[in-house]
């Protein structure tokens, strides 16, 4: 039996307060170089992949290349003035309320970013990473000073503490930080504890356009949570790699305990639509336990941040209490 848990914010009294003092905007609009010129001598400056980067003392007018720096920004209180969005998604992540996403611009997809949409938005911080973005570091540095982590999703914790430093934020952020690991512990508490964690071996796996199909491993913002709570993985999964790419007549290796599916994109496009209904799929044994659970695509692989993973932190623990 399927079941979709709803969804709750649990960061609680740290996030609000991380959020609401970056919920006023300023209403001047100013020409990018006095922006940017002025604020970065008043700011200071942070070790990003591409070296140091001047960045402005409270950046407000920010643009997020990618749904890990729009988590960063919108969980401390910034809500972006433009923010780019998967190629297979219609919009942003949908955990985020809708009068909120309301208020930021579309900046193009992620990888591939509007350099005119983002400019005439006239950002004061760009923020993104350099697997997505290396490429176009220069063309964006020249819009406004521009903040690249090396990579995305892992290690996602690191690159929140460069979002703070970039945004002015740090002490916000080591706020939201210990709000997460009090959270980890009353959920490790609510599902046993460590003893009894470890033995629920937990499968990620992931439909994406193409008819591929991912089995999550460990160096990925899912596989970080999971292994946060010392829960198990099935062995096919329990590696130190993004994830494994499987064919529908391989899917043994996404049984488990409990198995956590989502589609990206349209689910006919992904392959999913026709994967679920196979025999290969119905034979693992989490599916005909009734422990095959799909969740929300565009919070549980792509809400990378702090409420992100305190909304999966919340489900899981629901999830789980099968």
């Amino acid at each position: 039996m399927h079941r979709h848990p709803p969804r709750r914010a649990v960061l609680g009294a740290a996030l609000a307060a991380a959020t609401l003092d970056g919920c006023r905007r300023t209403p001047n609009i100013r020409p990018p170089q006095s922006v940017n010129t002025a604020a970065a001598a008043a700011g200071a400056t942070v070790i990003a992949a591409t070296g140091a980067v001047a960045v402005p003392s409270a950046p407000l007018r920010v643009v997020a290349l990618d749904t890990a720096e729009l988590d960063s920004a919108m969980t401390l209180g910034i809500t972006p003035v433009g923010a780019c969005r998967a190629p297979a998604d219609t919009d942003l992540p949908n955990y985020w309320p809708a009068s909120r996403l309301a208020e930021v611009a579309d900046a193009g997809t992620i990888g591939t970013p509007d350099l005119a949409r983002i400019s005439a938005l006239r950002p004061e911080l760009i923020l993104g990473n350099q697997l997505r973005d290396g490429a176009h570091y220069g063309a964006l540095s020249a819009i406004a000073p521009t903040v690249l982590s090396r990579t995305t999703g892992y290690p996602w914790k690191e690159n929140v503490q460069l979002h703070a430093r970039a945004l002015g934020r740090a002490t916000a952020a080591e706020s939201v930080a210990a709000a997460y690991r009090a959270q980890l512990a009353s959920t490790s508490h609510a599902l046993g504890g460590p003893g009894a964690t470890g033995s629920r071996k937990v499968s990620l796996v992931r439909f994406v356009p193409g008819g591929r199909i991912r089995l999550y491993g460990k160096q990925n913002f899912l596989g970080t949570i999971l292994a946060d709570l010392q829960l198990g993985r099935p062995q096919a999964q329990n590696v130190d790699q993004f994830d494994v790419e499987v064919t529908p007549d391989q899917l043994t290796g996404a049984d488990g305990d409990v198995l956590l599916y989502a589609s990206h994109g349209d689910p006919n496009a992904a392959g999913a639509t026709a994967v679920l209904t196979s025999p290969a799929w119905q034979a693992l044994g989490a599916v005909r336990g009734h422990r095959a659970f799909p969740v929300d695509d565009r919070l549980w692989f792509e809400g990378i941040g702090y409420t992100g993973a305190s909304l999966v932190l919340a489900q899981l623990q629901r999830l789980l209490g099968y």
